[in-house]
């Protein structure tokens, strides 16, 4: 289950999907919420998709603007295809700069060699073999709303990346 504080959506991923996230604290208490939140819309994207957060609360509630759009846009291609995720995926070198009180730049990598997507009808998962292109290279922005959330409002994402390869 996510970490929860007061008023923050309640979402669970399923038994079989674990997400890892590496670099947690850095004991500067803005940057872990920076860290802590993002992470909590990793967890939101996934359970969307997973089904287990059928009206997308979460990636609402930790997205905004066009990383928002972006991530609705992701979710409904998983519906599209009727697909679903599971396997683990492990989120490491995650760096944050902060820009101003309440903007913040976050670089992280994730490594998606031991995650796949399964058909929701058949079951049947796709072991897709580990390239390059199972690291993905992320650069978001995260803006702190009226309510302290740190909110994803930029991503760009690389498949492949250089510079998140093992």
């Amino acid at each position: 289950m996510s970490e929860i504080t007061t008023g923050r959506p309640k979402f669970e991923l399923p038994a079989d999907l674990t997400l890892t996230f590496e670099d947690s604290r850095t004991g500067d208490p803005v940057k872990d919420a920076v860290l802590a939140d993002s992470a909590e819309g990793v967890r939101a994207t996934d359970a969307a998709i997973a089904g287990t957060d059928p009206k997308g609360e979460g990636i609402a509630y930790y997205n905004t603007g066009k990383a928002l759009e972006a991530t609705l846009s992701w979710v409904a291609q998983w519906k599209k295809a009727d697909a679903t995720i599971t396997g683990v995926a492990r989120y490491y070198d995650r760096k944050v700069t902060l820009t101003s009180k309440t903007s913040a730049i976050l670089t992280f990598c994730g490594d998606e060699s031991k995650g796949f997507s399964r058909d929701k009808k058949t079951k049947k998962i796709d072991k897709t073999p580990v390239t390059k292109n199972s690291y993905v290279s992320y650069n978001t922005r995260l803006d702190k709303n009226a309510d302290g959330v740190w909110q994803t409002s930029q991503i760009i994402s690389v498949r492949g990346a250089a510079r998140c390869q093992p």
